[in-house]
């Protein structure tokens, strides 16, 4: 086993010596390391004191007047104004169709005809039995004015007048029934040739030439006809919505713009036309329709499109909307003065946009307002405005070089005080 060191005191002049020496190399390689510390810490001092005491780098922007569109935004579903879904009145076989899927019809052109050579025997056979009567009904009229006079030279009897009179009246009933046939054959044979009712674009054909087509089919549609202009928007806005769209359109025309979607961004100009009269109250939305011209055809029925409802165009205080800052008590702005110094400043929000917000309350035209860099912004500090690339701006107010200057002086000046 090894023996305990045991340590004592060195009691020779020359041991003594030796720790001194020992101790004063120790001490000086301390104090070299920590001259450079020391000095390093002197110069985190100075650069401490001239940026935390230095002015902030911000970006600024201007409270302005200008006219701020008060609008609603919605998605809307195009349909036309009129539609038409033909179908035949009468059974027989299409002859002919005489226009294409897709077509621009007139209102009046012909569509499709039927064989009509049933209905013009129907017709004829019409007009024949109208005829006949019309020849019964003159021999009974010339009968009841001889037998009146025999009646009153009581040549006949009353009776037998009677029964004259009765039978002329029965001809006259069956006359008009006569022209009633004719009316109705001459209606089945206009019915074989399909005219338009309405102008617009034909849609996908439901049949073929040579096809039977039935009057009381009402599952086969021949064509579809839609008006492409003017047309409709349909569209729903909260019901909260419904006061300021009505007082809006009591004092005037309320515009509406559509942007069909794709790669063009231009919108179609129309107007307000209809506003429901109940509201919907599984979803708590109002319908709405808007009448475009659409003399470009840019929107279709069944599409889908961006609305916005522009209700006024007032003008107001604005500011860049990135000045405005939200904490726990509400939104506020820095404002900089004439002295570079950036002040908190409560404001209120009337509304906003993607660029713009609408100041109620808190400023005044023609305030400086900070837009960015307000992380370092303490009220009442210095600030520097910048451009959006970084740089200061050529001529920089005399604020923003007096905060560097002073930053600096006090840096160098009191180094002791780190």
């Amino acid at each position: 086993m090894m023996s305990p060191i045991s340590l004592r005191p060195l009691k020779s002049p020359a041991g003594c010596a030796t720790l001194g020496l020992i101790l004063g190399l120790l001490a000086g390689g301390c104090s070299r390391d920590a001259a450079p510390a020391a000095a390093g810490g002197g110069g985190g001092g100075r650069g401490g004191r001239g940026g935390g005491g230095g002015p902030a780098p911000v970006l600024v922007g201007r409270a302005v007047r200008k006219i701020v569109p008060l609008t609603l935004d919605a998605i809307g579903a195009v349909e036309p104004i009129r539609t038409a879904a033909l179908r035949s009145q009468v059974t027989g076989t299409l002859m002919k169709i005489a226009i294409q899927e897709g077509q621009d019809v007139k209102q009046g052109d012909l569509l499709f005809e039927i064989d009509s050579r049933p209905f013009q025997n129907a017709l004829q056979s019409a007009i024949a039995d109208s005829q006949k009567t019309a020849v019964q009904l003159e021999n009974a009229e010339s009968q009841v004015v001889r037998y009146r006079a025999l009646s009153a030279d009581s040549m006949v009897s009353k009776e037998q007048f009677q029964t004259i009179q009765d039978n002329e009246r029965a001809l006259k009933a069956q006359a008009q029934a006569s022209q009633a046939a004719i009316a109705n054959a001459r209606l089945q044979v206009e019915y074989s040739s399909i005219r338009a009712p309405i102008a617009g674009r034909t849609g996908n054909l439901g049949v073929h030439e040579g096809d039977l087509v039935r009057a009381s089919d009402a599952t086969t549609t021949l064509v579809t006809i839609n008006q492409l202009n003017p047309i409709y928007v349909t569209f729903g806005v909260p019901q909260q919505y419904l006061g300021p769209l009505n007082h809006y359109r009591s004092e005037g025309t309320v515009a509406v713009k559509a942007t069909p979607p794709g790669a063009d961004p231009a919108s179609e100009q129309g107007e307000l036309t209809f506003i429901d009269n109940t509201v919907d109250s599984t979803t708590g939305t109002i319908k709405l329709k808007a009448t475009f011209p659409n003399d470009d055809r840019r929107l279709w029925p069944g599409q889908f499109a961006n609305i916005t409802i522009l209700l006024a165009s007032p003008e107001v205080l604005t500011v860049p909307a990135s000045a405005i800052q939200n904490d726990q008590n509400g939104q506020h702005v820095f404002v900089v003065d004439a002295d570079n110094t950036a002040q908190f400043r409560k404001v209120v929000v009337e509304r906003s946009t993607s660029d713009d917000a609408v100041i109620a309350s808190g400023l005044t035209e023609g305030d400086t307002v900070v837009t960015d860099g307000q992380l370092r912004v303490v009220p009442g500090g210095p600030v520097e405005i910048k451009q959006a690339d970084g740089t200061s701006p050529a001529g920089a107010s005399p604020g923003g070089g007096k905060g560097g200057g002073k930053g600096k002086g006090k840096g160098k000046g009191k180094g002791k005080e780190t």
